[in-house]
């Protein structure tokens, strides 16, 4: 029963956390969001996406980026009770991570309530604390509070392998652990390259149990093999290529430069080109990649340098876990337990997908990870309150660090954060649409800046724009890359404002960034950042 009232207070802390001012912070939808929100919208409406496209299943179009399926699907309903709005959006992210702190409990359990296990007594304690600092993590609420589809994933991806651990004793649940495996898939690009290797180590680690339990193994990779065939054509698409030539480091020239002239250098020897070869090159970049995931300003000070990843005042981790997850690290490590080699495996592999990406290190990319740090902080934890004498100065000392960080953390977050990042979150493009949708009527054209990017989207969400309406008068171009450019819809322009193509008797009203009002035009108000800075200008022409 006490057990029972510890985990349920943990889940409502996490719920708290997670659903407390999600409409207002992070203090707008950006760009992404909205995609995601309106695209659900559309299929709710129509069952077709933005492009009209028929419920698509491998990817949607949406600005030519391609994503996947996972997070459009599981919004539809959210917004069909909720409406189209912020939290309706952002709703599935912080369900997801609530859920996901209620799973790493039972995960804890499954991995360490073995009577085999040197911890089996302690399972508890550990999975409740790893439950606790998952629902505190700055890591995971800066990605629970938004839409992320890497948070949706990441749900799917612990709730893959828990029902995998499940299945080894009790085959039914393979079955379940298949299907959560295939979500994850379908809902964010790192997790088709994560899940993959994730289950080939798992698969291997648990051969013997599988084996045992074949008569339900063997559907069960069926029906998952079944359920990705969808997305294989598209993966091997010049479509589903785009992404990650975008992205990676192998599309990077830099190594093979320096490849060619330390060669040269050398007398093109054979000795230079085995040692310079451009595969060695390549393989040091990705190296040097991975391992910036392990840079402590990264881990424990200061986050993501992308502000919608992070705050930049804290660590995806807090400081005071850097000994409690070495000794953790240390433990395990020491136990030798199917256990321990599955969160080491877990760990390597969880990086692989970012460490080929240009940008490390990278929290959004690292999503998977969780919640093995939590889990080896929590084995910290407990292996240290065994072992020291004083452990009521230890567990004063331990929470009195944990509040005071805590604290702080939520501090920035929901009084400085909102502020100072505003721009990163694209604010501005609300209250400008409603101020447009206030004045529209009375003019013959309306022209919106691209300076922000991608504007026609946020005309389409905040009016709950009539998808059909949208189709039947859209203005668009793709590129080569296959990225969209909306040029205009309805009377809405977007881009440069055309000023020798008006004409004497006509109206427009015209949205631009700070400075961007031309002199022909008459100032009417602004758009501020919360900071006081100007987001947007509008102004009219008569």
């Amino acid at each position: 029963m006490k057990r029972n009232t510890v985990l349920i207070a943990i889940i409502i802390l996490a719920a708290i956390l997670r659903f407390w001012r999600l409409d207002s912070n992070p203090p707008s939808l950006y760009w992404d969001e909205v995609s995601l929100g309106y695209n659900a919208y559309s299929i709710l409406k129509t069952g077709r996406d933005e492009h009209g496209e028929f419920l698509p299943l491998a990817r949607f179009i949406a600005f030519g980026d391609y994503k996947p399926p996972g997070y459009i699907y599981a919004t539809v309903p959210s917004i069909a009770i909720f409406g189209l709005n912020e939290f309706a959006v952002r709703f599935p992210s912080a369900l997801a991570g609530t859920l996901t702190v209620l799973l790493t409990y039972f995960l804890v359990k499954e991995l360490f309530g073995s009577k085999s296990s040197v911890i089996s007594h302690q399972s508890s304690v550990i999975a409740a604390i790893a439950a606790l600092l998952l629902a505190i993590s700055p890591w995971h609420l800066q990605f629970s509070r938004g839409a992320f589809e890497a948070n949706l994933a990441t749900f799917f991806s612990v709730a893959g392998v828990y029902f995998f651990l499940k299945g080894t004793k009790y085959g039914k649940y393979l079955v379940v652990s298949a299907l959560f495996f295939v979500l994850s898939v379908y809902t964010f690009n790192t997790h088709r390259v994560f899940v993959p290797l994730l289950l080939l180590g798992m698969v291997l680690l648990s051969f013997k149990k599988l084996t045992a339990q074949r008569k339900f193994a063997i559907p069960a990779s069926i029906l998952g093999f079944i359920l990705v065939i969808p997305l294989i054509p598209f993966l091997l698409s010049r479509e589903g290529q785009l992404r990650f030539q975008e992205v990676t480091i192998f599309r990077n020239l830099d190594p093979i430069v320096t490849a060619n002239e330390r060669i040269e250098r050398e007398g093109n020897t054979l000795w230079a080109r085995a040692v310079h070869n451009r595969r060695v090159q390549f393989a040091l970049e990705f190296a040097k990649h991975y391992t910036d995931h392990f840079r402590a300003d990264f881990l424990f000070f200061s986050g993501d340098v992308n502000p919608r990843l992070g705050t930049r005042d804290h660590g995806v981790l807090f400081p005071i876990e850097i000994p409690l997850l070495l000794l953790g690290t240390f433990f395990l490590v020491k136990m030798k337990t199917p256990a321990s080699y599955l969160l080491f495996y877990w760990l390597f592999v969880a990086i692989i997908p970012a460490a080929t990406a240009r940008e490390t290190p990278h929290a959004l990319r690292t999503m998977n990870l969780l919640p093995v740090p939590q889990i080896l902080t929590a084995v910290g934890v407990v292996s240290l309150f065994q072992i020291i004498k004083r452990k009521k100065l230890y567990t004063t000392l331990l929470v009195t660090c944990y509040l005071l960080l805590v604290t702080s953390y939520l501090h920035t977050y929901h009084v400085h954060y909102p502020k100072k990042w505003a721009a990163s979150w694209q604010f501005g493009y609300k209250q400008a649409v409603e101020i447009v949708s206030s004045l529209q009527d009375d003019y013959d054209r309306v022209f919106f800046t691209r300076k922000y990017g991608r504007p026609y989207i946020f005309l389409l969400f905040h009016q709950k724009y009539p998808p059909l309406r949208y189709w039947e008068s859209k203005d668009s171009e793709r590129d080569w890359y296959g990225f969209q450019t909306v040029k205009g819809f309805d009377k809405y322009r977007f881009g440069d404002i055309p000023l020798n193509e008006f004409a004497e008797g006509e109206k427009w009203l015209l949205v631009t960034g700070p400075d961007g009002m031309p002199k022909e035009a008459r100032p009417m108000t602004k758009v501020l950042f919360p900071d006081g800075e100007t987001a947007f200008e509008i102004g009219e022409m008569q």
